[in-house]
């Protein structure tokens, strides 16, 4: 089978290295991909945002399946320009790609279906004096969000008023988030621990991978601004098998149910962020595909046939039994460049890549390119080194990890060095 993964992050090299491992795989494209993705796969040097060349490149090389890791394609519309011209693609259409896309959409999809979740209001940008004045009525703290997509950082947690107060006038005067801001949705605050699943789904059934957690702060106990998320670990204690089955009959199918009524059958990787509240699991958003950095540490502890899984479901025969956990724990810690989310430096050389020969340690690339034969820094998020165990040991997994990231340098490189400590704690 011929496969092409779109993308050039941490998240791709994750779905590249795990379906390299199929026997099934002939051949493996990732577009455009990254220092990293070259030594498993054909990088093939395709702006992500021209989907006609990317069409075209399929069509040329017979590509059997297509697995597109970013939102932005899925939100505008990729997998059905490939689909009109009869290749599989394991991600959503356009039209239930709006879950992520419009978080309006969600929120209105979940109250709609009951599905728990946080309570909420809408504002558009014609509305700013209605946002301001519901403020002043509300609990505090609450969570401000941009409508649209915001590269997983548009959402302002206010602690008080004014803090509201100025996360309205960010979204709608100082347009931080440019269109994404120009709706919003203020949410109350809940309170618990985050964790997230993974339901692949051929729109009817679906199977629910590892739960993981991601830590979104950039600085250690969860301080400082949002990120694209700095690390993750997997699997979550915070998910019992009696939270899962909730997750799966109270989120998961109400959610497929609802969006195949509204006409918007999804395939692919549905994403479910969760709050574990003294309540029970409450979503706090969805994903129309994988999550990064937790795609890192829940797809290493997978045993079985990957590639078959995403194919199967791609063609509307999900195959339910292809994959299993392996019983194992991991953790993905996210080097950063100094400075991110706010302004960095490009340019520096990373060495240490190549000091570790322990086989279950995996450098995934994410900000990085080759220049003059040396890998440099080319992202706020760099590299998640992820360790990976047959044992449920997340202390060993962790020390792991941080033994392998301790011989990585570049300059201004700058990580979190509490992942995976909630799940420790808890166990």
């Amino acid at each position: 089978m011929k496969v092409a993964v779109i993308g050039s992050g941490g998240r791709e090299h994750a779905l590249a290295y795990k379906i390299r491992e199929s026997k099934s795989c002939s051949k493996l494209f990732i577009l455009p991909g990254n220092p990293g993705t070259k030594a498993i796969g054909n990088n093939v040097e395709i702006d992500i945002k021209n989907y006609k060349e990317i069409l075209n490149f399929c069509l040329n090389e017979k590509i059997d399946l297509v697995v597109i890791g970013p939102e932005v394609p899925l939100v505008e519309g990729l997998s059905d320009l490939l689909r009109e011209n009869n290749i599989n693609v394991f991600g959503p259409n356009k039209n239930a790609a709006e879950i992520e896309g419009h978080k309006s959409f969600a929120k209105q999809l979940m109250k709609e279906y009951k599905i728990p979740t946080a309570n909420f209001a809408e504002f558009d940008s014609t509305q700013l004096s209605s946002a301001k004045k519901y403020l002043e009525t509300a609990d505090f703290p609450l969570v401000v969000k941009a409508d649209g997509l915001a590269a997983g950082k548009g959402v302002l947690i206010c602690e008080n008023l004014q803090e509201g107060l100025s996360a309205i006038d960010e979204l709608f005067v100082n347009k931080i988030f440019g269109e994404s801001g120009e709706k919003i949705v203020i949410e109350e605050f809940l309170t618990g621990q985050e964790a997230s699943i993974f339901a692949i789904t051929d729109g009817e059934k679906f199977i629910c991978l590892p739960s993981s957690q991601d830590h979104k702060r950039i600085g250690d106990g969860d301080t400082g601004k949002n990120t694209g998320g700095m690390g993750a670990y997997s699997p979550a204690p915070i998910v019992t098998e009696e939270i899962l089955k909730k997750v799966e009959e109270e989120v998961i199918r109400p959610t497929l149910r609802g969006l195949n009524e509204k006409n918007r059958k999804f395939i692919g990787c549905l994403y479910c962020g969760l709050m574990i509240t003294a309540f029970g699991p409450k979503v706090i958003e969805y994903n129309c595909r994988f999550g990064d950095p937790e795609t890192q540490a829940v797809l290493p502890l997978l045993k079985g046939d990957f590639l078959s899984l995403l194919y199967s479901a791609s063609i509307g025969k999900l195959d339910e039994n292809v994959v299993s956990y392996s019983g194992g724990a991991a953790v993905c810690v996210v080097t950063a460049s100094k400075g991110y989310p706010d302004k960095y430096e490009k340019g520096f050389e990373i060495s240490g890549l190549d000091d570790t020969d322990n086989q279950n340690i995996i450098v995934f690339h994410a900000g990085t390119k080759e220049s003059n034969g040396k890998i440099i820094t080319n992202g706020g998020r760099v590299l998640g080194v992820t360790s990976f165990i047959e044992e449920p040991n997340l202390a060993l997994a962790k020390n792991m990890a941080y033994d392998a990231l301790s011989k990585i340098h570049f300059d201004g490189i700058n990580y979190r060095n509490d992942i995976a400590d909630k799940g420790i704690a808890r166990l």
